[in-house]
């Protein structure tokens, strides 16, 4: 009689790697988030305002849930190492984008009155390249582990939460831009 780990459970040859990698990713999240914080403060005790902060709850909700069903299902799964090698260059195109935000990034919509638009780095090629590093990163990553589930559940939240963001956001930044 052999005993096979059911999905989630700490077994198999791919454990490790998979830990790691769902480490990483779960780090740089609660990271990006204290900064995001800070730079949030920042920005509001210095005029900013907040727009349209009734989806950011749905924002959070899909992106715990997506780190929650790979924590859970990811774990002695194979690894498609050129996916891992796909989100790894996501996450150059993360920090890119965050670098060129610098210290006005958050993860919220915050307008700056006044200020101009960023129109440096991806913003030369893309109105919103943070969103197309997260779209490509809640396929991929699940992808990486064989979850397509994970993938198209997930890309479906997203794109639906993304829809209201990028209206919100976007309004946000043409009032913004009449206003300067």
């Amino acid at each position: 009689m052999t005993s096979e780990a059911a999905p989630g459970v700490l077994a198999g040859t791919m454990t490790l790697p998979a830990i790691l990698i769902l480490a990483f990713v779960t780090l740089q999240r609660l990271a990006e988030l204290a900064i995001a914080r800070r730079n949030t403060a920042r920005l509001l005790a210095g005029g900013a305002r907040e727009v349209s902060p009734g989806h950011y709850p749905l924002i959070v909700a899909v992106h715990t849930g997506w780190l929650v069903s790979l924590w859970w299902l990811a774990p002695g799964r194979e690894i498609a190492w050129a996916l891992i090698a796909v989100f790894a260059l996501l996450q150059a195109c993360r920090v890119w984008v965050l670098a060129t935000l610098g210290e006005r990034w958050t993860t919220r919509i915050i307008i700056v009155p006044g200020a101009p638009l960023v129109a440096t780095g991806p913003f030369r090629f893309v109105r919103h390249p943070n969103y197309l590093v997260v779209v490509g990163e809640i396929a991929i990553l699940p992808l990486a582990f064989g979850l397509w589930q994970v993938a198209l559940v997930f890309t479906l939240l997203n794109a639906a939460v993304l829809a209201i963001r990028i209206r919100a956001e976007n309004r946000a930044l043409a009032s913004a831009e009449d206003a300067a």
